[in-house]
């Protein structure tokens, strides 16, 4: 997509999009512009509508924005006029800004009209590229004020989460652990950002005996993938942000094997797909911050190799864990991957993220995430960033009076309180064991808002929740 910026449609053809916003429906002042008079009859820019009108060989599409609108419904408007109206649009087209527009409105229009390229049929023979594809597609911005650089950030951010989208969507054939090291390589080449893998058996010389348990029962190789970005300026005082994200690429539950649910459990792994891509953008954006992310990836299979219920493994941190619930395996992998950043990389600041409890949906719904943390300036920090881009979290406790539920006769810690009450606030317990008590830590349950219906597709399919939570997370620290 190669994108311009024109102060006016004098001598310009294609397809121009007008974004308006909602006047009187029966007013019997016309919505005008460029020629065109579009009475309150036909269109006067209720939201989730939009009017097609044809002039000196143009296509005006006209946007209804409603009276007013945050970040999260501009992105999902223009995703789906790009989505919808795609038949519609020329190789060259414009976008007409409204005065009044901010930085961050301009943003979300761009980053959906990307992320309406996105088709769910990734194995489909008759599928048609969109024309924002096509290299020789244009997107024109008509405006005063130059937004050339806020559109390239608004693509840049799109595309990352495109990339997640792709991570969650494909099936666990494709999705392997393998291929997500893989592609974590290749990304970092690209991007500029380093990648370390340890595979099974450096794993086990490193002593990630939580995280190789997990993924005994497999046939797909773990991957512990480790990523450090370093930005290319030399500064002073300079931030370090560790992520963490669950990379579980099936979840079949183990040999306590789930009985419903378990088509969508490709989706397992969409924490750390949000962690992947949220440091292609970061590395995109060349943010001024130091950070190194883990994206413990395995696959809970069903096996004679399999882990039991009732076993002891031992985890990178030293501390032995009671295994209850072998579906309680993305708080093993997160632990070793926890104990893993803080011993060897010392950040400032972490952030683990991951489809952990159905608790928090049972909570939450499909509004939020669930946010746990020690630390009240990351906590609102975090909230002020996702309630601006509408991936929203909000605060459960992790007070010392849920320790209980984690406590085991024979080993160190268990994996499971094995109640049907304040799961989500457990397995976090769970996570803050393998902290260190460090200072600046948040867990992001994600359970609810990573994989979801909406009408871009008629299953369930990835939002993409995390990315850029995460990288405006870190972008304004």
């Amino acid at each position: 997509m190669k994108t311009n910026t024109v102060v006016n449609l004098d001598n310009f053809s294609g397809t121009i999009l007008v974004p308006a916003f909602e006047t009187y429906s029966k007013s019997i002042v016309p919505i005008s512009f460029n020629g065109l008079e579009i009475t309150s009859k036909v269109f006067f820019g209720k939201k989730d509508t939009h009017y097609l009108a044809e002039k000196n060989d143009n296509t005006y599409v006209f946007i209804g924005l409603g009276k007013m609108i945050d970040y999260k419904s501009l992105k999902t408007v223009f995703r789906r006029v790009s989505s919808k109206q795609k038949d519609n649009f020329s190789l060259n087209m414009a976008l007409v800004i409204p005065e009044q527009f901010t930085q961050d409105q301009v943003e979300a229009m761009i980053s959906g009209l990307l992320l309406g390229t996105y088709d769910l049929g990734h194995f489909k023979t008759d599928k048609k590229e969109h024309p924002f594809l096509n290299p020789e597609f244009t997107l024109n911005l008509v405006s005063e004020k130059d937004y050339l650089a806020t559109a390239k950030k608004g693509i840049k951010i799109a595309k990352a989460q495109l990339a997640t989208y792709n991570l969650v969507d494909l099936p666990p054939n494709t999705i392997t652990p393998k291929y997500l090291s893989n592609w974590a390589k290749d990304t970092g080449e690209k991007y500029g950002f380093e990648v370390e893998v340890l595979g099974y058996e450096a794993s086990k010389i490193a002593g990630l005996g939580a995280f190789l348990a997990v993924g005994k029962g497999s046939e797909n190789e773990p991957q512990f993938i480790i990523m450090k970005y370093t930005p290319v300026a030399e500064l002073e005082h300079i931030k370090h942000v560790g992520l963490v994200g669950k990379g579980i690429t099936f979840d079949t539950g183990g040999l306590n094997i789930k009985t419903a649910g378990m088509v969508h459990m490709k989706c397992d792994m969409a924490g750390g797909g949000a962690v992947l891509g949220a440091m292609q953008l970061i590395a995109d954006l060349q943010l001024p911050v130091k950070v190194t992310a883990i994206v413990p990836c395995a696959e809970n299979s069903v096996d004679g190799k399999s882990f039991l219920p009732s076993d002891v493994i031992h985890s990178y941190s030293g501390h032995s864990i009671e295994i209850i619930d072998t579906d309680a395996e993305g708080r093993l992998v997160l632990a070793d991957g926890l104990s893993y950043l803080i011993k060897n990389f010392k950040p400032d600041y972490i952030v683990d993220i991951a489809t952990l409890t159905g608790s928090s949906v049972g909570t939450f719904g499909y509004e939020c995430g669930a946010l746990f943390t020690n630390n009240e300036e990351i906590s609102k920090k975090l909230q002020e960033n996702g309630d601006a881009i509408g991936e929203r979290l909000w605060p459960l406790p992790l007070w010392d009076v849920y320790k209980s539920d984690i406590e085991s006769d024979i080993a160190d810690v268990k994996n499971y309180s094995g109640k049907p009450v304040a799961g989500a606030i457990s397995a976090a317990k769970f996570l803050e064991y393998f902290t260190q008590e460090h200072k600046a830590w948040a867990h992001l349950d994600v359970a609810g808002v990573s994989f979801g219906d909406d009408e871009f597709a008629k299953s369930k399919h990835a939002t993409g929740y995390g990315v850029h939570l995460l990288t405006k997370f870190i972008e304004n620290l």
